[in-house]
Parts: C-alpha cells; sequence; structure tokens
C-alpha cells in the first residue's frame, strides 16, 4: 500500500471514529432525557448492555437494527440523532 493511500484510510478510520463517539454522545443525551439507565434501554432494545455501553462510547459501529431499536425504546427520531 501506498503511503498516499494509508494516509487516506487512517484519515477515513478516524472520520468514523469520531462519527461513531458523537452519535453515541447523542444516544447518551437522549437516554439521560428520558431518565433511563444502560441496563433499561438495553433490555428494552433487546441487547446486552456491555454492547448498548460500547455504542454510547463510541467504540462499536451498531447495525441499522440495532440503532433503529435503541432509537425506538428512546422515542428519538433518527434525523435527530444521526
Amino acid at each position: 500500500m501506498s503511503k498516499r493511500v494509508a494516509r487516506k484510510a487512517d484519515s477515513q478510520s478516524a472520520d468514523n471514529e469520531q462519527l461513531r463517539i458523537e452519535l453515541g454522545s447523542k444516544i447518551r443525551k437522549a437516554r439521560e432525557a428520558a431518565e433511563l439507565t444502560q441496563a433499561e434501554v438495553a433490555a428494552k432494545a433487546s441487547i446486552n448492555v456491555s454492547y448498548y455501553a460500547e455504542i454510547e462510547r463510541g467504540e462499536v459501529n451498531p447495525s441499522v437494527d440495532k440503532l433503529h431499536s435503541i432509537l425506538k425504546v428512546l422515542k428519538v427520531k433518527s434525523f435527530n440523532i444521526l
């Protein structure tokens, strides 16, 4: 891989990480506004609480299905989060 391609890949990786962090932050704020715990949201969305916590911290990229389940629990429209 050339240095130029490697720099572009690194830049995209950083951009993706920032998007995950921003998404997680917005989800956390919505959860706090709904006065729910991470465990409550995870249980209602049928996902593991550890995985949900990773989403809020921006460590993982949730699937569209998981994101939809979370937003449904939080009663938030996707356009308010994305």
